[in-house]
């Protein structure tokens, strides 16, 4: 699934081509996604202009004067920004056009995304309740700690939780953890602050480091330019259970919190 720095980058990569610009028409391909797409998508999207691309959690949203577009990626989504006439593909789902004469092309083969509607002045459900920014000075070591007291869960589950932050997925949580040198077994209520002070940092570092080098590459995610990230190449323990820690060189193990995989060192991290 694409995460955080895989939706950051795709936002920095279509603002350009569509911020001020006028949509003139959407096609929808098909009535649904993972939900079905609000008529308003179609009666009142048509005539705006495009007033940002921003990013809350791992939602784009795109305000206009009549309300918000909101597109999730899903599992397996990808948009990119062409010229109208290009040959539309099997799972080429919706496209939004512009009056440059390009659409914004919304590709799902697994059909898990989004595109919805939030009407102007209203929080779309979805985004009520959920934490803060990771990359924002709203979220810290303290807020971790904070929140953290009296949990029995894993702490890679608690911080997996978008109630506590938004966006930290199963790649960059395993990362941030391993850098920390936290087990991601413990309980989230067994750590420390200044355990905690050290995670948040690392959370900050591997995000702006992921978004910088164009997200984590997976087997579904181009950037927008069809460019593949590369922080994948550059992954500590996520995906490498049987091999060799690149510190300590005892084998990197993997087990199931939450219904996610969690890699970790046995010896790095306590």
């Amino acid at each position: 699934m694409p995460e955080l720095p895989e939706v950051e980058t795709t936002r920095r990569g279509i603002a350009p081509h569509i911020v001020g610009r006028r949509v003139t028409g959407v096609v929808l391909r098909r009535p649904d996604l993972r939900w079905p797409i609000p008529p308003e998508i179609s009666t009142l999207l048509p005539g705006q202009v495009i007033e940002a691309v921003e990013r809350r959690a791992k939602y784009l949203l795109m305000p206009t004067a009549a309300g918000t577009a909101l597109l999730h990626l899903g599992m397996s989504g990808m948009l990119r920004v062409l010229p109208e006439t290009t040959p539309i593909g099997k799972h080429d789902h919706v496209d939004i056009a512009f009056d440059t004469g390009n659409v914004l092309r919304f590709t799902d083969p697994r059909r898990f995304g989004a595109l919805l509607w939030q009407m102007p002045g209203e929080t779309h459900e979805l985004l009520e309740g959920i934490g803060p920014e990771p990359l924002t000075d709203d979220f810290d070591g303290d807020v971790l700690w904070r929140l953290s007291r009296g949990r029995s869960a894993a702490v890679k589950t608690f911080l997996m939780d978008n109630a506590v932050v938004v966006g930290v997925g199963n790649i960059y949580a395993s990362e941030a953890l391993f850098a920390a040198g936290i087990d991601p077994r413990r309980a989230a209520g067994k750590v420390s602050r200044e355990r905690y002070a050290r995670l948040a940092a690392e959370v900050k570092r591997i995000l702006a480091y992921a978004i910088d080098r164009g997200g984590t590459t997976l087997r579904d995610f181009l950037a927008p330019d069809g460019a593949p990230g590369y922080f994948f190449q550059e992954l500590f323990v996520y995906g490498r259970a049987g091999d060799a820690c690149k510190i300590c060189g005892h084998p990197v193990r993997v087990v199931t919190l939450g219904q996610r995989a969690s890699f970790y060192c046995a010896t790095c991290q306590k």
